[in-house]
């Protein structure tokens, strides 16, 4: 009697690998488990192979360069050219670059594509690049001033002021590395491209090239021939 209300009260398992598993009551269908060592299905890789993950930033992505010099973007301009066969459209850049360590130049660009002109600004930039003398505060020497077409600006020192100017002068300044300064834009221009050549120009005075010429020029004859003796 025992056995036969074992079998009458028993509930029958239908096989996992049968093709009635999926159609069976809840009580009777197999229990499935998850293989170990594949819990990302579709990389096939186990939990200690994370960082080979393309998608988690491991060693699928490539690591970024960082760029030899700052850059900042003064103004983006479309250019449309109205021609015979039609309107050509260009964009024309103007970018100031330095490593904020006495190292600052300005370049403009032109291309039918943005990114194609600021590349092309980039490497103008990088040509007119000026290696500045400065201070032990990274401050200039003495105030200067100077000009370029319609826009004028000065520049003076001042001690524990930190970095007093607005518009493209402070962006030059910035990326110079130059601290401890008040500049003014004398001019009533808004050209930020003017603006900025003029700093470039103002700053120039410190250039450690041009530094030893014009020490070199004002020494006086006399004194090279005492040197000499």
């Amino acid at each position: 009697m025992d056995t036969e209300n074992k079998n009458t009260n028993s509930v029958p398992v239908v096989p996992a690998n049968s093709a009635d598993a999926k159609n069976a009551p809840m009580g009777q269908r197999p229990h499935f488990t998850k293989p170990v060592g594949k819990q990302f299905g579709q990389f096939g890789m186990n939990s200690g192979d994370r960082t080979k993950n393309p998608r988690r930033g491991g060693h699928g992505r490539p690591e970024r360069i960082k760029p030899e010099f700052d850059q900042k973007i003064l103004n983006i301009r479309r250019v449309t050219r109205v021609t015979k066969g039609g309107k050509r459209l260009n964009f024309s850049v103007h970018m100031v670059v330095g490593d904020k360590k006495g190292t600052v130049g300005v370049g403009t660009g032109k291309a039918n594509d943005t990114s194609l002109a600021i590349d092309k600004a980039y490497r103008n930039a990088k040509k007119n690049i000026i290696h500045l003398n400065l201070t032990k505060t990274m401050s200039i020497p003495h105030s200067v001033d100077a000009k370029y077409c319609s826009g004028r600006v000065i520049m003076m020192p001042a001690k524990g002021r930190g970095v007093s100017a607005g518009s493209a002068l402070k962006n030059v300044i910035e990326l110079a590395g130059i601290r401890d300064i008040t500049a003014k834009i004398i001019s009533p221009s808004k050209n930020k491209l003017n603006i900025a050549r003029a700093a470039i120009i103002a700053l120039s005075a410190f250039d450690k090239k041009r530094i030893p010429a014009v020490a070199k020029a004002e020494t006086s004859p006399e004194v090279k021939t005492e040197v000499k003796k």
